[in-house]
């Protein structure tokens, strides 16, 4: 699994995102986990719909499109849920600590991309 810095909107790196490389790691996914630091989240690509079935605490997901959109989220998703459909445009989920993401993505045209090297000034 590696680890990446997301930005939002072009802002600055607005978390560190530990993204799924492996069908076990996706399958894994935050299972097992007690928490998620604050500023830490878990990206799952591909991915149209989740589950938190197993989890010891609630998450915020937004579903992102191929070009980092942010097509759908969900706040406060409690432990147990068994659905959670992106729609057909998802293509990434991120999940983050309850309360956190959303404020990051919450305006309709909100991006949440990879940072890249060219990024940084």
């Amino acid at each position: 699994m590696k680890s990446a810095p997301f930005l939002a909107s072009g802002l600055a790196p607005v978390l560190k995102c530990l993204e799924t490389e492996t069908s076990r790691e996706r399958m894994r996914g935050l299972l097992g986990r007690k928490k998620l630091p604050r500023g830490v989240a878990m990206s799952f690509e591909p991915c149209r719909l989740l589950h938190t079935i197993g989890m010891r605490f609630p998450i915020d997901i937004a579903f992102l499109d191929r070009d980092g959109r942010v097509v759908r989220t969900f706040e406060n998703v409690k432990p147990g849920r068994a659905w959670i459909w992106g729609g057909l445009r998802a293509r990434r989920a991120i999940e983050a600590q309850t309360g956190w993401l959303l404020r990051q993505a919450e305006a309709p045209t909100a991006r949440i991309r990879e940072n890249t090297a060219s990024d940084t000034p």
